[in-house]
């Protein structure tokens, strides 16, 4: 019982913040201007390039949008798991 609040609150940590730049639908990739990336000892915010797990949720977004999205890394890679626009 006393695990469950910490475990909620990590889930939900999993969502970074950002701005998205650029899209490379070709070849897979993201640049995306974000917060803090905790998960990865990233306390600062900075640009970076993202591949997409599934090049199909590129079109859901557009540069300029900002958006909330899961990162991980796949293969040494930076990879985004999930994305979705800001509301």
């Amino acid at each position: 019982m006393f695990g469950l609040p910490p475990l909620a609150s990590a889930q939900s940590d999993d969502f970074v913040k950002g701005l998205v730049i650029k899209i490379d639908e070709s070849a897979g990739k993201i640049i995306i201007k974000h917060g803090p990336l905790k998960k990865f000892d990233m306390d600062e915010g900075m640009t970076m390039v993202f591949r997409a797990a599934n090049p199909a949720m590129l079109k859901a977004v557009k540069p300029g949008d900002k958006v909330h999205f899961v990162p991980d890394r796949i293969n040494g890679q930076f990879t985004i798991t999930k994305i979705e626009k800001a509301k």
